[in-house]
């Protein structure tokens, strides 16, 4: 798609004179007389550059430019002046104009200007869809913005827009049908009917009319005809969760449906055609339950096109944390309780618990605090068992080789300062950037910052994650900054 320059002109042989400057540039160039005129344009479809005469019939350059300021368009503007009104054109500059050309415009001026503010324009345009393409904090059902969970979003953009199988796999607990669920509502089919069987669920003679449904009179209670899954989600998506759950019979079934998309329901004889497209999930090793015999092998290779992995909670990150207040702000809500955050110590125990039930435990965990508490802030007494039987961690105890910069108690952990004798005795201390009464002591900012950062990750065995949390800023920062650190000393060995 061509980008978009708008001309905003009261001058009919000016506009005509710049169009046939720019007629053979790669770009549209559309021309209004009017500030009016200009605004309902960009209302409807903003342009990615704007070349704006300040004297207009209607109201001023000022005008138009204060009003897509204060839409905050994204578009750049050139003001296009006379001679005599350079200051104003200045001024205009200051308030959020991008460029001016005096008139009368040349025509390589006009050119060069135009291709110059598109280039950036484009430009910035692809670090913002890359921003948010890598920086996702949320998507769809989904809460984190870790490195795992990024792959994940990526992979759900490229296979949604297509017909592709889907084969998501992770351990129980870790949102496997929150993903089949992304694919399909950032697909083509997102409204038409999502339907999910879990197939360890059904007894399984049941399966087969679950998904293929029945005719009256196939069984034992069979008293009207009923539509199975795949009738039902025709147009749609069928999620399998479970598929390696399935027994072979039924896997054999389901296979000749994947290859023809006809199937006959159970007790009829009449074959049924559906659109339809299958994501199918698993908790448990595909390629081992197929060398063990369990589940087919054509079958595998049928539904096992685009494999998605679901990384475990805690593998995650910060993510915890996020999820954890998320749930905690949503069932505070609901049962009007006063809960809004989570204290320190507490951030540190779920960050380092093993989460064996994933974001299902989480949740599950975070709502039972909810039910049984109603405080502003979740402590460790809070917590139900394990959780609360973890010990409040310790705070830092970094070797200071002199004192560091003041920060408030409260944003910061307490640092005991150890004695030289390495005695049981700790002198508690409010870190301080220099000695009023000996600037000798004044070190620079960068060496306290490394040191500081150091002795904590020292502190938590190595886990950044943990200083991070200690230390109140994000896990990214201090791996940049431990690279950084550590790129200097290797070039300066």
């Amino acid at each position: 798609m061509l980008q978009k320059v708008l001309l905003v002109e009261d001058s009919t042989s000016l506009a005509i004179l710049y169009k046939q400057y720019v007629k053979d540039e790669p770009y549209d160039f559309f021309h209004v007389a009017t500030g009016g005129e200009a605004i309902e344009f960009m209302k409807k479809n903003p342009p990615q550059l704007v070349i704006l005469d300040l004297k207009l019939p209607d109201m001023s350059g000022q005008d138009v430019l204060a009003w897509m300021k204060e839409n905050q368009l994204p578009t750049a503007v050139i003001v296009a002046t006379a001679h005599g009104t350079i200051n104003i054109a200045v001024n205009l500059l200051q308030s959020g104009a991008d460029d001016f050309i005096e008139k009368p415009i040349q025509s390589d001026r006009l050119k060069t200007s135009i291709r110059n503010h598109l280039k950036r324009a484009k430009l910035e345009g692809l670090v913002e869809d890359l921003q948010n393409t890598f920086n996702r904090k949320k998507y769809q059902g989904f809460i984190g913005s870790s490195l795992p969970m990024q792959a994940v979003y990526k992979i759900i953009d490229a296979v949604a827009p297509t017909t592709a199988s889907v084969f998501i796999y992770g351990e129980s607990g870790t949102g496997k049908e929150v993903c089949a669920e992304a694919i399909h509502y950032q697909s083509q089919r997102h409204d038409k009917p999502f339907v999910a069987i879990n197939c360890g669920a059904i007894p399984r003679d049941l399966m087969e009319s679950e998904i293929f449904g029945h005719v009256k009179g196939a069984f034992t209670g069979a008293t009207t005809d009923r539509k199975g899954a795949a009738m039902l989600a025709n147009g749609g998506t069928l999620f399998l969760d479970e598929l390696c759950e399935m027994e072979l019979e039924m896997q054999k079934k389901l296979l000749r449906f994947l290859q023809t998309g006809r199937f006959t329901p159970l007790g009829g004889s009449k074959e049924l055609s559906t659109n339809l497209r299958i994501i199918c999930a698993t908790n448990r090793d595909p390629l081992t339950e197929v060398n063990e015999g369990r589940f087919r092998e054509d079958l595998y290779y049928r539904v096992h096109v685009v494999p998605i992995q679901m990384p475990p909670l805690r593998d995650r990150g910060t993510d915890i944390i996020d999820i954890a207040v998320f749930f905690l702000k949503k069932y505070a809500k609901e049962d009007k309780k006063k809960f809004t955050a989570l204290k320190r110590d507490v951030e540190l125990i779920l960050c380092n618990y093993s989460w064996p039930g994933n974001v299902r435990q989480l949740q599950n965990i975070i709502r039972n605090v909810v039910v049984l508490h109603n405080e502003t802030h979740v402590t460790v007494e809070h917590l139900p068992p394990p959780l609360n039987q973890s010990q409040t961690i310790p705070a830092i105890k970094p070797q200071l080789t002199s004192t560091p910069i003041q920060q408030p108690v409260e944003q910061q952990p307490q640092f005991t300062v150890e004695k030289e004798n390495n005695s049981q005795a700790t002198e508690e201390t409010s870190p301080t950037a220099y000695s009023t009464t000996n600037t000798n002591s004044i070190r620079p900012m960068a060496d306290i910052e490394r040191e500081v950062i150091q002795n904590a990750i020292e502190h938590c065995d190595g886990n950044v994650l943990n200083a991070a949390v200690l230390l109140e800023l994000s896990p990214s920062t201090l791996y940049r900054k431990k690279q950084a650190w550590e790129a200097y000393e290797e070039s300066d060995s």
